[in-house]
């Protein structure tokens, strides 16, 4: 039954790891099954028997305790070889989308879910045999006394039921979280965490009290002959048992609800720290399952959203998307003091004519790429890539303290470094500075966060400007007055009007 890894998901992958070092995880998990099942059975053979023979109060004497122990010596390796094959046998058509190497369906996960179920009424069924089998080997010697050991047989039997259930839901955990790696049914499998409560109490506890009333009520009903000493020994025998079975069944129980729970709350803790790759198996077709699928289905929401943002971000830049989320998106936008940089390809029609459209991207790339570092360093952010030019903002949407200091030393910073990183290409770099509209532009149905104002015709006007003088960066005086004294690696230059105003403007040119 070997599977293909990469038919299956890492969940699945990290479930079979899980189940065994060997070759065959799957028969190494149901062998270990087969022997849970072959010593409870045999445990409850041997206190039944001890129970029978010196600890419940017989009605009657057995005639012939020969025939007994044979029965018990044929029929308990019987019943075993044959519930072992029986379980073998299902469990194999249970797991034939292992051997097929795929996901298994919801009819399968189902099937698999309920596997400790259906070990649990082949166990008793054999049980329910043994019952029939000791009730006519022992009714020639008294009806009372059959019946006394077919009954002793199935209450035993009943609690040998419920641990093998609980022990084998817990053995199969492995197959089980191979099976739902992909999510439990759609509908829960199998009693959840208030069944299995009850379910361990009333095999495993339950049971011994009914057997402490059975006896208490045939002594006083006085349908057997009994002394003191035998009943102390009868009610200390059942008591323990019911304090011994009853606390391993609790311990299979809690351990089957507190281990999922404990993953679910170390996962919760990961996610916490940042890591949204946290995945919890899925080794339940109950609640429980619900509940750690629901946390896979949550952590995979946090990536998407995550990823998501992180697009976002990119798209529109970090402060918008950060201004987004955090005060939701409206049209309109607000007055505010910010600084405009506008960069410009020099040549780039005569590129693109000439070079392959890849090679024309990739220079592209590397022009933008050395723009948004420089710009980001100074604290601004790119709010358009426009072909081969980029408009490049200061102060919005987030507060700077010296935006048209910041975008000055930006433009001095720029021709150098594409000069490095891009060499060959010319830019023609303009910065202006002053109140301008900052918010979100167009429709209810798309629109995009941008500035508009005088600052951002003059810059791009300067940009053009840029292009034809040898220093190829230009930027106005109101950039420089903005900036103070704090910048005195700029000179006042020549008065200008720039195409489409009508006032002229006070170029600056670095020193």
């Amino acid at each position: 039954m070997s599977v293909d890894g990469a038919t299956l998901p890492l969940v699945a992958r990290r479930a079979r790891s899980l189940a065994d070092v060997s070759a065959n995880p799957v028969q190494a998990v149901f062998c270990r099954v087969a022997i849970a099942h072959t010593v409870a059975a045999v445990l409850g053979a041997i206190d039944i028997f001890a129970l029978l023979q010196w600890v419940l109060p017989l009605p009657a004497r057995v005639d012939d305790l020969s025939i007994n122990l044979v029965a018990l010596a044929v029929y308990l390796p019987l019943s075993i070889v044959v519930g072992t094959w029986l379980g073998k046998r299902g469990a194999r058509d249970a797991v034939q989308w292992l051997a097929e190497g795929r996901p298994a369906t919801d009819a399968e996960k189902r099937r698999v879910l309920r596997e400790p179920l259906r070990c649990a009424l082949i166990d008793a069924a054999m049980w329910a045999g043994a019952a029939a089998l000791f009730f006519v080997i022992n009714l020639p010697s008294s009806v009372a006394l059959a019946g006394y050991v077919a009954e002793t047989i199935l209450m035993g039997g009943a609690t040998v039921c419920a641990l093998n259930y609980l022990l084998c839901e817990r053995l199969i955990r492995p197959v089980t979280a191979l099976a739902l790696a992909d999510g439990p049914p759609q509908r829960t499998v199998g009693p959840g965490v208030k069944g299995r409560l009850v379910l361990a109490w009333l095999f495993a506890t339950g049971v011994p009290l009914v057997a402490l009333i059975w006896v208490a009520a045939d002594v006083l009903a006085q349908r057997t002959e009994v002394g003191a000493d035998q009943v102390a020994v009868t009610m200390l025998a059942l008591s323990g048992a019911a304090l011994v079975v009853g606390l391993v069944a609790t311990i299979l129980v809690a351990k089957s609800v507190s281990e999922p729970l404990t993953a679910v709350r170390k996962a919760l803790r990961r996610v916490e720290a940042g890591d949204l790759d946290a995945k919890v198996r899925v080794i339940d077709g109950s609640e429980v399952g619900l509940l750690q699928s629901g946390f896979n289905r949550m952590a995979a929401g946090l990536q998407e959203r995550d990823r998501l943002q992180d697009l976002f971000g990119r798209h529109v830049g970090e402060e918008v998307a950060r201004e987004a989320l955090e005060r939701g998106e409206k049209l309109g936008g607000e007055i505010r003091e910010a600084a405009v940089l506008f960069i410009d390809l020099v040549g780039s029609t005569a590129m693109a004519a000439k070079c392959p459209p890849d090679e024309v991207v990739g220079v592209l790339n590397r022009f933008f790429a050395v723009v948004v570092e420089v710009v980001g360093r100074h604290g601004g952010w790119v709010n358009k890539f426009e072909g081969d030019a980029a408009l490049v903002i200061f102060g919005c949407p987030a507060d700077h303290e010296d935006c048209a200091g910041a975008a000055l030393a930006a433009a001095r910073e720029l021709p150098t470094k594409l000069a490095l990183a891009v060499p060959g290409v010319q830019v023609g770099i303009g910065v202006s500075a002053g109140q301008v509209v900052a918010g979100n532009v167009g429709a209810e149905q798309r629109f995009e966060y941008t500035v508009v104002g005088d600052p951002v015709n003059e810059a791009a006007r300067l940009c053009e400007l840029a292009k034809t003088r040898p220093d190829r960066v230009l930027a106005s005086e109101a950039v420089l007055r903005r900036a103070g004294a704090r910048d005195g690696r700029w000179r006042l230059d020549e008065k200008v009007t720039l195409r489409g105003r009508s006032t002229p403007t006070r170029l600056v040119v670095p020193r």
